[in-house]
């Protein structure tokens, strides 16, 4: 046997190894949990009401979110999870509140470093799905961006935390206050 055909059987018994070895897995689940959610501080405004430059203080309102997800597992690294969620947020304002309901569609990017600990990034995009009365969202859609953390405990259960921030304004007004959303919650991923 010459050295080329020789090169091409190890060749094609190592791409044979590895491809045996890195199968691609799809396995949904469910995700649900706590939101802190509130608006950022933004510009300041005229009120023409009382003549002044005001600078709303928001601070944060406590509510959660649920949804599912498809997690795409290409790598033993490296996981890409399409999510839907129905996510409650808003903010508070002194003794108001503002409600304002999304359904959020994630890519999220998970990189995990053993079995059990992983990094989340990805962009979403959200749709307000209902709001309180005292609040005129300046747009129905958000886009915004997510960093986060999860701990497997086996392949079914796990913890995450992320933190999403929004880069459209909120509140059509004056000033430009965005979302800032940190959840805290639980995942449930179901066995083929």
């Amino acid at each position: 046997m010459n050295m080329r055909k020789l090169f091409i059987l190890i060749v094609l018994c190592l791409l044979g190894f590895s491809s045996s070895n890195a199968q691609v897995t799809f396995r949904p689940g469910l995700r649900g949990g706590i939101n802190f959610a509130h608006f950022t501080k933004g510009d300041s405004y005229y009120d023409y009401n009382t003549n002044t430059r005001v600078v709303d203080n928001f601070t944060a309102k406590t509510d959660f979110h649920i949804g599912f997800y498809g997690a795409l597992h290409l790598s033993k690294y490296y996981t890409l999870q399409p999510e839907i969620d129905y996510s409650r947020q808003g903010t508070k304002l002194e003794s108001q509140k503002y409600d304002v309901s999304y359904l959020s569609i994630a890519a999220v990017n998970k990189f995990y470093f053993n079995e059990k600990f992983n990094v989340h990034l990805g962009p979403t995009i959200d749709f307000v799905v209902d709001k309180s009365t005292n609040i005129n969202p300046k747009s129905d859609v958000d886009l915004a961006f997510l960093l986060g953390m999860g701990l497997n405990f086996n392949k079914n259960f796990g913890i995450e935390a992320r933190i999403k921030k929004g880069i459209v304004p909120v509140v059509d007004n004056q000033s430009n206050h965005t979302n800032v959303v940190i959840s805290l919650g639980a995942t449930y991923t179901f066995d083929l």
